[in-house]
């Protein structure tokens, strides 16, 4: 039996160069729009926020980050985050 020359219906898959962006470029893509919400301890949010007084030892707590990592708010709560999202017309983006 002679095989057929034509392909056996599979399609080559051609692949696409991945386009280039700026780490500076990514960062600025859901500016204004798009928020995420982190979790961290008491421990790491005064490292983070050396501004920060007085904050109890053992709190986990809740920080609303802009697109580009820039924090928003930190709150001691998920829910209070989200609003605080919500309430500037923000997007919530799932981070894992």
């Amino acid at each position: 039996m002679e095989r057929s020359s034509k392909s056996s219906g599979r399609r080559r898959s051609k692949k696409m160069a991945a386009p280039i962006i700026s780490e500076i470029d990514l960062a600025r893509l859901g500016d204004g729009v798009v928020a995420y919400i982190r979790t961290m301890s008491s421990e790491e949010a005064k490292e983070r926020f050396p501004s920060i007084d007085n904050l109890p030892r053992g709190l986990t707590l809740y920080a609303l980050h802009a697109a580009d990592g820039t924090p928003i708010a930190l709150t001691d709560t998920r829910q209070a985050a989200m609003s605080h999202a919500l309430g500037d017309d923000l997007e919530i983006a799932t981070v894992h």
